[in-house]
């Protein structure tokens, strides 16, 4: 049992006549609590009434103010049916009383208080309405339900919004409800008579809380929120309105719908219901486009509302005015609505919480989230003691001298005081939120004095990014900030031509450009990127979302390696739903982090070898996480892999550990079933078809272009016996081909070779396999023969395509990574790298340690180029046509100052290298060293 009401403050009566009558009415109070209701009564005849009809209740109410509330709920909660219009009533009128007595003596915080009223609003939702199925069932006007289906309302589902969703109830408010009911509880033959009963039942409902009595009325309530109010029935089925949110939902109600939750009828078929529209509402891009949407809605308010206009306090609209509740709201729920579908700790339905978890997670200032929520909590105080006077649903400060002193009376302070601290909170909120959705133009940067191709200009609207209005008139506002960055460039003309190139692919621009108009300094890493990077530009176009993963706050941090990699990205897909969404989430995640490397490469944050090295551990991560996805989807077909399953082997590059931008996966699949020559499934596989259609199955998961592109171009012609063997190869197969069958350059390639993922164990005995292999001593004069051959067939297929490419070509990538293959086969080296493959070329007698070290120089400077350049167009550049920017990310990327001096040293590398290697193996005709 809990104790007497804790008075913090009292407030003043108005009349002080009335409060002595009230005061004197209530007996068996202490001259505390007597204070509390004089100062009600005197100042609001509304609260006067209720003292005046519930006296007898009321000192006891007070002494246990909890115990009193549970009480008034559990007895709404058990009323007949008979009883339930005056029941209620005599409840809404307690809750009412003791609510606004906790509310004016401090004893409630706000949160209290609105959660209390919302409580009750839902109970009186859930019984009202129950009790109308329960009528319906009784007639047999809902087929096929019976007793037992009232007690989840024969799947009528009432979801609460606005501020009862939120627990956020004002004093004297409406209820905004949205009526549906689930049509798969009823035969489609009768869904009709079904939909008819369910209209009817919320009619009846709605008026059992809305209608004026003797005794009052409990809940205005408003339907208004459900799609189209317009045309559509009062209660409709789930399933249509799920439709109406998929192709016709709005901003708005998307807004709406973060506070939505189910509080009366079939709570569980409710929730189901919400579930189905998380993508309508959270999208998975950040939805800047929406904060154009919020102010155009709230410009709307103000001139449907008459709320514009200069700021003065007696007749202010405390919701809908200028500096109001509404603009708190609506600044959080459009931050929400920006970043909730990438984070879903921002899916919080509350103003506070909203605004606490949006400064948790950097997407606003700390102090303004701290200042929006004090003011936040005081307008709402207002609007209660405004609500109290007279209970009526308005949010308008009084406009004559007397309303306004029984406002202050009920705060307990002057008129004055009240005056002077609702200008000061007032204006500070609208300071606070109005340059979010309307930033003055004074950001905007003049262009200056660059006269640009005006045929340029000309031909941007004709692009599809600027075809609809609303794109056009976001890029006409960005257009001057772009003029203007692109005029302070070394090249203003080249990057113009750059910046036409990328607006030509982009295939929509709206939610882009709101990004960059919310977001300027976005604007100077665009035009760095099209002004240097043609490939990375030309991504941009089709995959714009990747600069959401800019805003997020950490894409300029360190690399976090492999393992976090992994680790948030197998929690981003065990979120998801079904496997293509899984698919889909896995591009999306992986080109961000891809454009991320990119750009830290461009900006010079990483060399090149960080960026190889960053490219590999991500698609490390990536196939990772996608294998076990393909396993379960596999199996529910054809039952668990056979054995101990599948690993994947990365080759070349991929395994050993450094990729470009541009690289394909070189990948082996090892798996080892075991005893097992059949899967146990529904529909049951012989173990090698298993695993072969698994593999292709992995291969498609991993290159099949779905909504969002593809994640990467497989390649698995280092299997054994190349595209003729199997796809997949099992552990008996694989160890017996290496040792009995492979030839030498097969036994090169496993130099390289590294276990991605899989099974453990199967990776365990893969790489033990592996190292006892390259430890076998080898005939040296036999394996320089055969990769002689193996160079000169090299040299024959893949020709130099010129100075840069640093790819084919004798002294070049290729050939300086043969050489380090051949010295970790031959000395037995197990590390995977270049470097350590020319170290074991100097164990095993082949080179010089300052050949090696030359060679190192010359691959370190190779792959610098070659890395480099497939950031700067996806392919061999061509170094007079990559321009200003790209020449200096070369000369940055490497070292050189100029690039003619880059070009000057690649030469002599190329012929340097080339000379050590072909000192060493030799054509078979020359016989090998």
């Amino acid at each position: 049992m809990t104790g007497p009401l804790s008075i913090q403050r009292l407030p003043r009566a108005f009349d002080q006549s009335l409060g002595d009558d009230a005061r004197a009415a209530v007996s068996g109070i202490t001259s505390e609590q007597g204070g509390l209701i004089a100062g009600a009564a005197g100042s609001s005849p509304y609260l006067k009434n209720l003292i005046d009809h519930e006296n007898d209740w009321l000192a006891s109410a007070l002494q246990h103010p909890d115990d009193a509330l549970a009480d008034v709920l559990q007895a709404a909660r058990m009323l007949p049916p008979d009883q339930l219009k005056p029941g209620l009533r005599l409840a809404k009128r307690r809750m009412a009383l003791l609510t606004a007595l906790a509310d004016l003596a401090g004893a409630w915080p706000l949160e209290k208080v609105t959660a209390a009223l919302t409580d009750f609003g839902a109970l009186a939702a859930d019984v009202a309405a129950k009790a109308e199925i329960a009528n319906l069932i009784r007639r047999g006007k809902l087929p096929g339900m019976g007793p037992d289906d009232v007690e989840t309302a024969a799947g009528m589902i009432i979801l609460a919004m606005g501020k009862m969703g939120a627990y956020e109830l004002n004093y004297s408010s409406d209820i905004d409800l949205i009526v549906l009911f689930d049509e798969t509880r009823f035969d489609p033959d009768d869904f009709y008579e079904a939909r008819q009963g369910m209209v009817r039942a919320t009619r009846n409902f709605c008026a059992t809380l809305s209608d004026k009595t003797a005794d009052g009325y409990v809940f205005r309530t408003d339907l208004r929120l459900r799609p189209d109010p317009a045309v559509t029935p009062v209660c409709m089925a789930a399933e249509a309105a799920e439709r109406y949110y998929e192709s016709l939902g709005r901003t708005w109600e998307r807004a709406a719908y973060i506070k939505a939750r189910p509080c009366a009828g079939d709570i569980a078929a409710g929730q189901r219901f919400l579930d189905t529209l998380h993508p309508f509402v959270w999208r998975r891009h950040l939805d800047f486009a929406a904060i154009q949407d919020a102010h155009d809605m709230r410009l709307r308010i103000r001139e449907n509302k008459g709320t514009g206009g200069a700021l003065t306090i007696p007749g202010h609209d405390m919701k809908l005015g200028q500096g109001g509740i509404r603009e708190i709201e609506f600044f959080t729920q459009t931050r929400q609505l920006i970043a909730g579908g990438r984070d879903p700790d921002l899916r919080v339905r509350g103003s506070v919480p909203g605004l606490a978890a949006l400064a948790e997670k950097g997407w606003v200032p700390q102090d303004v989230a701290d200042k929006l929520t004090d003011h936040y909590r005081a307008h709402r105080v207002v609007e209660h003691r405004i609500q109290m006077v007279h209970d009526a649903q308005t949010h308008k400060v009084p406009q004559s001298p007397d309303g306004m002193e029984r406002v202050a009376c009920l705060m307990g302070i002057d008129v004055d005081e009240l005056t002077r601290d609702l200008t000061y909170r007032l204006t500070e909120v609208h300071e606070l939120t109005e340059g979010f959705f309307a930033p003055g133009s004074s950001t905007r940067a003049p262009v200056g004095e660059v006269d640009f191709d005006q045929n340029v200009l000309a031909r941007w609207t004709t692009y599809p990014a600027l075809r609809s209005q609303r794109g056009a008139r976001i890029f006409e506002r960005l257009k001057p900030e772009l003029l203007s960055r692109l005029a302070k460039t070394a090249q203003p003309d080249e990057a113009l031509r750059a910046l036409d190139g990328f607006l030509s692919g982009l295939p929509a621009g709206v939610q882009l450009f709101s990004l960059f108009e919310a977001n300027p300094h976005l604007i100077d890493l665009l035009i760095d990127i099209v002004g240097t990077s043609h490939a990375l530009a030309a991504h941009l176009s089709r995959n714009a979302s990747v600069f959401d993963a800019v805003i997020g706050g950490s894409f300029f941090s360190d690399w976090p390696g492999q393992a976090t990699l992994q680790a948030d990205l197998d929690q981003a897909l065990s979120e998801e739903a079904d496997y293509e969404s899984q698919l889909d989430l896995a591009r999306r995640w992986c080109k961000e982090w891809h454009f991320r490397v990119g750009v830290h490469h461009l900006r010079g944050l990483i060399d090149g070898e960080q960026a190889g090295q960053q490219y590999a551990q991500l698609a490390s991560a990536v196939i990772a996480a996608i294998l076990p996805r393909v396993s379960e989807q596999f199996a529910r077909k054809h039952g668990p892999a056979p054995g101990r399953g599948a690993t994947v082997l990365g080759m070349g590059s991929l395994g050993a550990g450094r990729i470009n931008s541009q690289s394909d996966l070189d990948m082996i699949v090892i798996y080892d079933p075991l005893d097992q020559d059949m899967s146990e499934g529904p529909r049951p596989l012989a173990t090698r078809t298993y695993y072969a259609r698994f593999t292709q199955a992995l291969i498609t998961a991993l290159s099949a272009p779905m909504s969002q592109g593809r994640l990467y171009e497989v390649d698995m012609r280092l299997r054994p016996s190349g595209n003729q063997g199997p796809v997949a190869t099992s552990w008996a197969s694989f160890t017996n081909y290496q040792q009995n069958e492979a030839w030498v350059w097969e036994h090169l390639a496993l130099t390289r070779a590294r276990v991605i993922a899989g099974d453990e164990g199967l990776a365990e005995d893969i790489a033990a396999f592996r190292t006892t292999l390259l430890s076998q001593p080898r005939d040296h004069q036999r394996a320089l023969r055969e990769v002689a051959e193996m160079r000169a067939r090299l040299a024959a297929a893949k020709s130099p395509a010129g100075i840069w490419d640093a790819k084919n070509g004798p002294g070049r990538m290729m050939d300086i990574e043969l050489m380090a293959e051949t010295g970790a086969l031959l000395s037995g080296v197990v590390q995977r790298d270049v470097h350590s493959g020319l170290d074991g070329a100097v164990a095993a007698g082949l080179l010089d340690v300052a050949q090696a070290q030359t060679l190192k120089d010359c691959y370190d400077l190779c792959w610098s180029v070659q890395c480099a350049a497939r950031l700067l167009s996806g392919k061999v550049i061509e170094a007079d046509k990559v321009g200003e920017g790209g020449s200096a990310f070369l000369c940055r990327a490497t070292g050189f100052e100029q690039v003619e001096q880059l070009q000057s040293a690649l030469q002599d590398n190329y012929s340097t290298a080339a000379g050590i290697i072909g000192g060493v193996i030799r054509d078979e005709d020359d016989g090998a060293v």
